[in-house]
């Protein structure tokens, strides 16, 4: 079933209320990687930080799996939540989520399949894997409450009130730190202290956004007309594809790690391709929510939701490209996050072919806005089949043809896999027959 919500009355849309609806969700995507800061900066206080920040960062890779049914959950809200009811049948589908996130917690916390998963698949050995494990007990509770934090962060875009995001962010970092000070003051002993920080701080940005959440959905009228979503099983039919194209996307990350390893020089190639991937997510996350500005404003006033993303859409490729031809990047490289020699000289390449990916990035995030307003939730998934498939191709042509290339296969194969991913995102929105739409509803 396609859920598709129909034309709301046409109105105008000014820039400000535009920006007053962008600017909060950008400073909050960028805030995220403060939380990350404090927390390495705090375990690297052990007395030996390596082994604890690599148990810590194991753990968390594998967070960043199982904790993604979660956040899918903030685009199915703010995407499907008009009324009492579609609330209620989202949060049965968000309840069903959490249980199954937690039960998989469990599983592979406290059985041996959790030793299984972190030496087979991410190469743990055998001294270190029970600090690992240690780290995920802690860990599997914050997809719950990133879980929660997601959902009512729906509810709240949606109402336009995303100041709360920055404002919950700003508490959540404030508790991190506040709590990473008591750590440095007693000891850091294990990786397991970042994990505690990490969750404090999940379940303070939950706590703010299930206040203000709640709130809202109060104010909700019981039951709009026509409005499509009914029932969980509307909810899961916009969800399903989500869950399934995440399932496909994990992937990506670690095919290009692992060919990365076959270039002339494996160590010199990943860190380089680390150290540069790092400064596109820190340079992209403030234009992550392009998507949002089109779910909530596409319908209301195209022309005005065409010129702000035309105003910001560019920038980011801008940055990068300032970042990577320009000796601002030196400088960055090697003033403030202190890379030199080689791996400085690999990384201005890593850069510079990643600007393709950063020019490709806010424009995919507009398509799959213009996916999501429309409930064809089902092209992610044939999207995402595409970037893998490129992205896997093109590594195989780089290791075959110019292993000499190291770090900069990897951020050639994500950039072109991002490229086909947009590619395939826009002919199906050409191609694909949108469905009957439904009356959208007013705002609560």
């Amino acid at each position: 079933m396609n859920l598709s919500l129909s034309e709301p009355q046409k109105q105008a849309v000014s820039m400000k209320k535009l920006w007053s609806f962008f600017l909060p969700l950008g400073i909050s995507a960028s805030l995220v990687t403060i939380s990350h800061v404090i927390i390495n900066s705090t375990l690297s206080r052990a007395a030996n930080p390596e082994s604890i920040i690599a148990s810590y960062a194991i753990a968390m890779s594998l967070l960043a799996i199982t904790e993604r049914p979660a956040v899918l959950l903030r685009q199915t809200c703010s995407t499907l939540v008009r009324d009492k009811r579609s609330f209620k049948s989202t949060l049965t589908v968000a309840q069903l989520v959490f249980a199954s996130i937690m039960l998989l917690g469990f599983i592979i916390s406290y059985t041996p399949v959790g030793t299984l998963i972190f030496k087979g698949v991410f190469g743990v050995s055998e001294d270190n894997v029970h600090d690992v494990i240690r780290v995920y007990k802690v860990l599997m509770f914050v997809s719950l409450f990133s879980g929660i934090r997601c959902l009512y962060h729906g509810v709240i875009i949606y109402n336009l009130r995303t100041k709360w995001l920055t404002i919950g962010m700003a508490i959540r970092l404030a508790g991190m730190y506040a709590l990473s000070l008591y750590f440095i003051h007693t000891g850091v002993t294990s990786g397991v202290v970042g994990a505690i920080i990490f969750l404090f701080g999940m379940m303070i940005e939950a706590a703010v956004s299930y206040s203000e959440g709640r709130l809202l959905v109060r104010k909700m009228p019981e039951k709009l007309d026509n409005h499509p979503v009914e029932n969980k099983h509307h909810v899961f039919s916009f969800y399903r594809p989500l869950l399934l194209s995440s399932f496909i996307s994990v992937w990506i990350g670690p095919a290009i790690n692992a060919m990365l390893g076959k270039t002339w020089d494996a160590q010199l190639a990943i860190a380089s391709f680390a150290i540069a991937a790092s400064l596109v997510m820190l340079l992209s996350s403030f234009f992550s929510y392009f998507h949002q500005i089109v779910i909530n404003f596409y319908r209301v006033d195209p022309l005005a939701v065409r010129k702000f993303i035309l105003m910001l859409g560019f920038i980011p490729a801008i940055l990068m490209g300032l970042i990577a031809y320009t000796p601002a990047g030196v400088f960055l490289l090697e003033h403030v996050i202190g890379v030199h020699g080689r791996l400085q000289a690999e990384s201005i390449r890593v850069l510079q072919a990643f600007v393709l990916f950063a020019l490709v990035m806010p424009w995919l995030d507009v398509m799959n806005g213009l996916v999501f307003v429309r409930g064809q939730t089902k092209l992610i998934f044939g999207s995402q089949i595409a970037n893998l498939s490129f992205t896997f191709i093109t590594l195989l042509i780089g290791i075959g043809l110019a292993p000499e290339w190291n770090g900069t296969i990897g951020a050639w194969a994500q950039s072109i896999g991002m490229t086909a991913e947009l590619l395939f995102v826009a002919l199906a929105l050409k191609f694909v027959k949108q469905p009957d739409p439904v009356p959208m509803g007013k705002r609560g």
